[in-house]
């Protein structure tokens, strides 16, 4: 499997000296999204990777994992997003998993959601779309 970088870009900025990311990549979910008429009719796959910079959090110090965002937990709402209801457009619902990544933990100061349609265009891979959303 091909290592992902990270879907933040560098924008000039000096990055401070330790930074935490938490990840979910390659998330796949079959959902209920499209504008099209047959993609009212039945689920398709899609992929969701989201990517949380956590800036300067306190690294755990006791090993445990109520001290940091648990990724598992950030994949299951993301996947509980996905499949509440019809959506016609997965920037919609990238928003709407940015927006809870925001609202859920105060720590998370940007959020990066990519949403792949890899049934989307005969001719390519995927199709998608991805929002970054900044605190």
């Amino acid at each position: 499997m091909m290592a992902r970088k990270s879907m933040f870009r560098a924008f000039g900025k000096k990055a401070n000296p330790v930074s935490t990311r938490i990840f979910v990549r390659g998330l796949l979910v079959q959902a209920s999204i499209g504008v099209h008429p047959h993609e009212y009719e039945s689920t398709q796959p899609i992929i969701i990777d989201v990517e949380l910079d956590m800036g300067d959090m306190d690294l755990p110090k006791d090993d445990r994992l109520g001290e940091t965002l648990d990724y598992g937990f950030v994949a299951d709402k993301a996947e509980e997003l996905a499949l509440k209801a019809h959506v016609q457009l997965v920037e919609t619902l990238a928003e709407q998993i940015a927006d809870w990544a925001l609202a859920t933990d105060a720590r998370v100061q940007r959020c990066a959601v990519s949403i792949s349609k890899p049934q989307a265009l005969l001719k390519a891979d995927v199709a998608g779309v991805e929002i970054i959303k900044t605190r």
